[in-house]
């Protein structure tokens, strides 16, 4: 978007004055303590190519807002898709019942920021309709061609385009134009009668030109084959207990759901978090960092600001071992008496913003993978994690990995199939006992559900070594 001709503001658009939505916004918040007017356009198109063939494609598009008046721990909401003054006025109307008498203090608003980690681009309008779908047809031609053990290619294209205007109590709009793109291909091999998959995918905040090179695309479907072949020898999964080592990279969702759930303020503040109340104690080996960081200029989970207009910043959660804070948002800071760290997040206009994770990880060390290894006599390396399972009152996981092998006597050997994690988070950081100098981020995939609600994300860790997990498989 050229800067000397911005998008118009999407209330201007809409017919609604800022300064009379301004006015609505000021006298729905007065004796309330905080509370914003959000609005928010979206366009957003997806295409799936499956089986030789265009599958689906699709294009929504979706305007809104919702408004929110926050009095002490209870907060009104009120949204619409159509957005004219008589809807921000009934929505106004509407959210201020939730004070009912009470008085409370104005906030002080978010800070300003002149950052910008990511351009406008539209991933809806490029490349055109037609170049998405030669480019599925291509991927999976060239897919089928690599080996003929292909029996099936599925291969799709995401983008959307999320403009988002925050109107505050202060009267200051912010605005942030958020574009995101996806590309993910599925290769199944077969032999012999069994089946395989294998899967990879890239994205992130920019158009889809970084993503849909020759080089990048081939590499996805690369990836997405060598995990396919791999799995295709595989054996089952011997069970019990086993020293671990998790590659770099995606591996860090475990740490995102086994960890990071239970180091947002709201799960803390009422208690209900295995880490609740343990500031200042040792919850993880002593060299283990745990961060989240929304700033990170394209990354999937960044965000210029969150969806309170706070900045997004980098926090520190877990020091050395030591807990050292939570993720907050706007309301759940206030309460607890700390300032926010900009994780409030929303799926829509139509959601309430609540603590979330932007792009999660664990510091790198110094250790090479190939020390780990060697220093293992038996156990199991997991190369890549499917989905899981957690509890967040307790921590308690159990993960999939969709690639892993046998570690014999210091070296990696035979591939197995079937095997599960089994354990708690905050023990899971007590038995790390190495930490690799190979720190990464996933390829730009995350999606998290919370409360019923979806936002993208980043995860990353460095490659991990842990003793004494549960690995689940067959019984020997």
């Amino acid at each position: 978007m050229n800067a000397l001709s911005p998008a118009p503001s999407i209330l201007d658009s809409a017919g609604v004055s800022p300064e009379r939505a301004r006015e609505i916004l000021g006298e729905a918040l007065v004796g309330a303590d905080d509370g914003e007017l959000f609005v928010e356009k979206s366009e957003s198109e997806a295409f799936l190519f499956d089986d030789g063939r265009l599958k689906s494609a699709s294009y929504d598009s979706s305007e809104g807002f919702g408004l929110r008046v926050v009095a002490g721990e209870t907060a009104g909401y009120s949204h619409s898709s159509e957005v004219s003054e008589a809807a921000i006025k009934r929505a106004a109307q509407s959210s201020a019942l939730a004070k009912r008498g009470y008085s409370g203090v104005s906030a002080e608003g978010p800070r300003a920021t002149n950052a910008k980690l990511y351009g406008e681009d539209d991933p809806t309008a490029s490349p055109a309709f037609s170049d998405k779908v030669a480019l599925l047809q291509e991927i999976d031609a060239w897919a089928r061609a690599r080996d003929p053990r292909v029996v099936q290619v599925m291969a799709s294209l995401a983008g959307e385009r999320r403009t988002v205007e925050i109107l505050r109590a202060d009267g200051r709009l912010i605005r942030d134009v958020r574009p995101l793109c996806r590309v993910n291909v599925q290769v199944t091999v077969e032999k012999d009668g069994k089946r395989e998959n294998g899967f990879a995918g890239a994205g992130g905040r920019a158009g889809f030109e970084a993503w849909i090179t020759p080089e990048k695309w081939q590499e996805q479907a690369e990836e997405a084959l060598r995990q396919a072949l791999v799995n295709l020898d595989a054996v089952p999964c011997p069970a019990g207990e086993m020293d671990v080592v998790l590659g770099p990279g995606w591996n860090g969702v475990l740490l995102h759901e086994a960890v990071g759930h239970g180091l947002e303020g709201d799960f803390n503040r009422k208690g209900t978090s295995a880490f609740s109340g343990r500031i200042g104690e040792r919850v993880a080996a002593p060299g283990v960092t745990v961060f989240d960081d929304g700033t990170l200029a394209g990354r999937r989970g960044s965000r210029t600001s969150d969806d309170d207009g706070t900045p997004t910043e980098r926090t520190i959660m877990i020091e050395y071992g030591i807990l050292v804070g939570y993720m907050h948002d706007r309301m759940s800071a206030r309460l607890m008496g700390l300032a926010a760290t900009g994780n409030g997040r929303r799926q829509s206009y139509a959601h309430m913003p609540m603590p979330r994770m932007t792009n999660t990880a664990m510091m790198g060390g110094s250790t090479p993978r190939e020390e780990m290894i060697a220093s293992t006599k038996r156990g199991l390396y997991c190369a890549n994690f499917g989905g899981g399972q957690v509890d967040i009152t307790n921590g308690k996981f159990v993960f999939q990995c969709t690639e892993a092998y046998l570690i014999e006597d210091g070296k990696i050997t035979t591939p197995v199939k079937g095997a599960t994690l089994i354990g708690d988070g905050p023990s899971a950081l007590t038995r790390v006992t190495m930490i690799g100098d190979d720190f990464d981020f996933d390829p730009g995939v995350g999606v998290c559900g919370k409360s019923g609600q979806s936002v993208p994300v980043g995860v990353g860790q460095p490659s991990l070594k842990l003793t004494g997990l549960t690995v689940g498989g067959t019984s020997i």
